[in-house]
């Protein structure tokens, strides 16, 4: 039997959209976005969820352990150190490590609740948020600034704009000067870069960082999120019908419509939704949530809390603009709800759990030591006066660690063997030690022209830091 596709014409489908002539807030990515101060339970949460992040940023470099900055990650030596652990460029499989449990993580967290990270966690939101702040101060609230911009310069405007310019400088300037410390010595930084005698690459990367977050914070903001973030445009690859999002319920506020609060809507056959344009007016992105899923969207709340104090000031119930899935929206049922352990979510927990296990393995078995062997190359071999052959090779001991270590070399493989020279080598914490070392074995038990043996370099302070190197003793 033959089925048949309703269709409904195309000028029978009735869009919801903003009424340009009630609100003259087109906003385009480039168009300024004055944006409104809201007060709420998402606000209240994400201002002290980045107040806890803005101070564990300023305050890690500061932090010292065992005597030494606890956290350095020093590009020109080309090591890190974190805490107790000292990464160089041979532990690079740790660095990728982190970042793949970073980027799992962060997609398991979108699956479920979207796109929270920008909302709540970004750095870009949190500056932003700061630079909106000593806006607010020095121009005052949205209306206010509106007017501040439209009217010609006067000393009440010139000191306003100049009071929150310097402002957002010495904002911008304390946070690239944090940011450097990571990399350098963060107390020597304050002291040389104000005294004018730190080196070219430390003021450069400063003034760099201090103009990179002057305007990203400034004047770029939204245009960060929409235009140059990847990650607003692959995030769809995650979401589906029961990802969390910052969701317009149309069932419950279409039709929408301006109403008294003493009038009934449901006499004048309106919906919930009294078309005040205060979810707009509060987007940082300039966005209208009533349009549905927008990748501008960074799900920070603020549209909830500004339709909820409406929705309380006209009597209504709460929740018009939520967190919810799509879904959610659409159920009839309650065996048709959302449920945040589906495969995809399961899927990417268990990747997350996995590497991070792979991560805290080799973290917790590698050992902070490292061997180079390398052979003399003037001469495979000589025979002492002894009758004994000999073969001269040259050690280099990286010493990983953030200690200081003495280390003793002995051999497996022979049964009988002479070491001349000296077999200890103490190692500066950090540092990379040589020690030429000859092996001398009785030509008895070379049986073969090339025979393996592992040397064994231990430390005499640690006796569990041993590493074995296998190499190649010659006798033809």
């Amino acid at each position: 039997m033959e089925q048949k596709i309703k269709v409904q014409a195309a000028d029978k489908v009735k869009i919801q959209r903003p009424k340009s002539s009630q609100n003259n807030n087109d906003y385009s990515p480039r168009s300024r976005i004055y944006v409104r101060d809201v007060k709420g339970g998402m606000e209240y949460f994400r201002r002290i969820f980045g107040f806890i992040l803005l101070a564990v940023f300023a305050a890690l470099p500061w932090i010292t352990y065992q005597g030494e900055q606890a956290i350095l990650l020093d590009i020109m030596e080309q090591r890190f150190r974190i805490f107790g652990l000292t990464l160089w460029p041979q532990d690079f499989t740790i660095v990728a490590l982190f970042a793949i449990v970073a980027a799992v993580a962060l997609f398991f967290v979108t699956t479920i609740w979207g796109r929270v990270w920008c909302g709540f966690m970004c750095p870009q939101t949190t500056w932003t948020a700061i630079f909106m702040w000593f806006e607010k101060k020095f121009e005052g609230p949205r209306n206010k600034r509106i007017k501040l911009d439209q009217r010609k310069m006067d000393f009440d405007k010139l000191w306003r704009k100049t009071g929150k310019q310097l402002s957002w400088i010495a904002v911008a300037l304390l946070t690239s000067m944090i940011f450097v410390g990571y990399f350098t010595d963060v107390r020597a930084l304050f002291v040389n870069f104000f005294t004018l005698e730190a080196g070219f690459w430390a003021t450069f990367s400063v003034l760099f960082f201090t103009f990179c977050t002057y305007g990203n914070a400034a004047y770029m903001r939204e245009i960060m999120c929409t235009h140059m973030c990847p990650y607003a445009r692959f995030q769809s690859a995650m979401f589906d019908k029961d990802t969390y999002t910052v969701s317009y319920d149309v069932n419950r506020g279409e039709p929408r419509g301006p109403r008294s609060r003493k009038v009934d809507p449901k006499e004048k056959g309106l919906g919930d939704c009294i078309d005040c344009y205060m979810c707009v007016q509060v987007c940082p992105t300039g966005i209208d949530i009533r349009n549905g899923l927008q990748y501008e969207c960074i799900d920070c709340g603020a549209c909830i809390d500004a339709c909820n104090d409406v929705m309380d000031k006209m009597n209504y119930p709460r929740g018009l603009i939520r967190f919810t899935t799509e879904r959610n929206l659409a159920a009839k049922q309650k065996s048709e709800k959302t449920n945040p352990w589906r495969m995809k979510s399961i899927g990417y927990f268990i990747m997350m759990l996995a590497v991070t296990a792979v991560l805290v393995i080799d973290v917790a078995t590698r050992i902070p030591l490292e061997v180079d062997i390398l052979r003399d190359r003037n001469a495979l071999y000589r025979e002492n006066i002894q009758g004994e052959i000999e073969n001269v090779y040259t050690l280099k001991i990286v010493n990983k660690s953030q200690q200081d270590h003495t280390y003793e070399i002995s051999l497996n493989g022979f049964e009988q063997y002479r070491l001349i020279g000296d077999t200890r080598k103490t190692v500066e914490a950090g540092e990379v030690g040589s020690l030429p070392i000859t092996v001398a074995v009785p030509p008895s038990l070379l049986k073969e022209q090339i025979s393996d043996f592992d040397f064994v370099v231990q430390s005499v302070n640690d006796p569990d830091v041993v590493l074995t190197h296998e190499t190649r003793f010659i006798y033809e």
